[in-house]
C-alpha cells in the first residue's frame, strides 16, 4: 500500500510568546517567554494536481496560525483555577493569589487548559486541520504538529484516523 505525506520545518515557521505553566498543588512558573519553533507532517490521498498539499499553503496556513501568537502572552482560557477576564483594553488573569493584567492586544486567548508545548501542538494542530479542509475538500486523515519551546526540547500532537 502507497502513502503520500508532506512535512515542513521551516527557519520562518516561528513565533515568540510569554506563558507560565501550573502544576498540581497549586504552583505555578513565573511568567517567561520562549523562541517557538513549529513544524507539521500531514499525510493523505494526493489531489487532482498530485499533491497531498501545496508546501506553499501548507506554509501560508501555519504562519497565519502562528502569527496569532507571535509576541503575545499566552493565556489559558480553559484552566479550571486561572480566570481569565477580558476588558476593553486590559486582560487580567488569576491564579490563587497571583494577578497579572496585561494590555488587551498584547493575549492571544487559547481555548486549553494549560500552555504547555504539548496542547499548544494540538491547539495549532486542530486549527492547521480546519484550515486544510477547505483547500482539500475534506479532512487529512493524519496531522502531526510540532512544538520545539527551546532548541531540542519539543512536543507533538498527532490525529489519525487509523
Amino acid at each position: 500500500m502507497e502513502s503520500y505525506s508532506v512535512r515542513i520545518a521551516k527557519d520562518n515557521l516561528v513565533f515568540s510568546a510569554s506563558h507560565f505553566i501550573t502544576f498540581a498543588g497549586g504552583q505555578c512558573e513565573r511568567l517567561h517567554g520562549h523562541n517557538y519553533r513549529v513544524s507539521a507532517e500531514v499525510r493523505g490521498p494526493l489531489d487532482q494536481n498530485h499533491y497531498v498539499v501545496d508546501f506553499l499553503a501548507l506554509r501560508d496556513m501555519l504562519r497565519a496560525i502562528l502569527a496569532e501568537f507571535d509576541h503575545r502572552v499566552l493565556l489559558p482560557t480553559g484552566h479550571s483555577q486561572i480566570q481569565v477576564t477580558v476588558g476593553d483594553k486590559e486582560v487580567t488573569a488569576t491564579f490563587a493569589n497571583r494577578r497579572w493584567v496585561f494590555p488587551r492586544d498584547d493575549c492571544a486567548l487559547l481555548p486549553i487548559p494549560n500552555t504547555t508545548a504539548e496542547l499548544l501542538a494540538r491547539h495549532i494542530g486542530l486549527r492547521l486541520q480546519d484550515a486544510m479542509t477547505g483547500p482539500t475538500g475534506g479532512s487529512l486523515p493524519f496531522v502531526r504538529v510540532e512544538v520545539d519551546e527551546c532548541l531540542g526540547q519539543s512536543a507533538a500532537w498527532t490525529f489519525s484516523e487509523r
